[in-house]
């Protein structure tokens, strides 16, 4: 009698980067992953909304292919960061892939926006159990324009750090900084209140927001939300550093 093979798992992919330095520390291997239910108003990568779209690659492929990238991994202390579209709505690949990438010793990052969907709280934490480190990214400090930028809410950025706090697991917090939409003082003061008291947090910085994804809206016949916003300036960033040093 033969024996019977589980399928390898299998992750719905938009594209690959080989050599990545802003995504984790030292050189990593990203991943990003196709799909994605926020359309958040300025994202760069409405081509990675679609679930449907993209390609197909087994956890074993992806590892295939960050073993050639190894050398200058290695020597960079780097590893491989699993972004998106929002890489949590397919758990149980990042789960396999990362299971490997611990038996081969690589570091493992998720970049996402902690729209997790209310997954089986056990899948999250088997995650959380195998990756080194989360980047998240907050898009407000308040309820209503947080809906207003991504349509989905606040709470479940905040549920998703209490996790990550209560398992004492390091993580990354970024917040793209858009001119006239949440660089306002009172919503710098909201976004103070939520890195207050943080143990696990290592990094926060500010992204400036710019539009070099506009062209993808476009080719997309997608209109624009924040055509007429300009690109946050260096003052701009200063000014909102400003307010949460006080």
């Amino acid at each position: 009698m033969k024996s019977c093979k589980s399928k390898p798992r299998v992750g719905r992919i938009h594209s690959i980067e080989s050599f990545a330095t802003q995504d984790g520390p030292g050189i990593r291997f990203l991943v990003f992953m196709q799909g994605c239910t926020a359309g958040c108003l300025y994202c760069q990568n409405p081509d990675t909304w679609n679930l449907k779209a993209g390609f197909d690659m087994s956890a074993e492929e992806v590892l295939k292919k960050v073993k050639r990238c190894m050398p200058y991994i290695k020597a960079s202390n780097g590893g491989i960061t699993v972004s998106g579209g929002e890489p949590l709505l397919q758990i149980e690949f990042l789960i396999e892939l990362f299971r490997l990438c611990k038996i081969n010793n690589i570091h493992t990052a998720v970049d996402t926006s902690a729209f997790y969907n209310n997954h089986d709280k056990k899948l999250l934490q088997k995650l959380i159990s195998l990756t080194g480190l989360f980047i998240l990214d907050i898009k407000a400090g308040h309820e209503t324009l947080h809906k207003k930028i991504t349509s989905r809410s606040l709470c479940e950025v905040i549920d998703f750090l209490n996790i990550l706090e209560s398992e004492k697991k390091p993580y990354w917090l970024r917040y793209v900084l858009v001119p006239k939409l949440n660089d306002s003082k009172k919503d710098m003061q909201a976004l103070k209140k939520i890195l207050s008291g943080l143990a696990y947090c290592e990094k926060f910085e500010f992204l400036p927001y710019h539009t070099l994804g506009k062209h993808k809206w476009e080719c997309m016949k997608l209109k624009y939300p924040l055509r007429n916003t300009p690109p946050a300036s260096l003052q701009d960033i200063e000014r909102a550093q400003l307010v949460l040093n006080k």
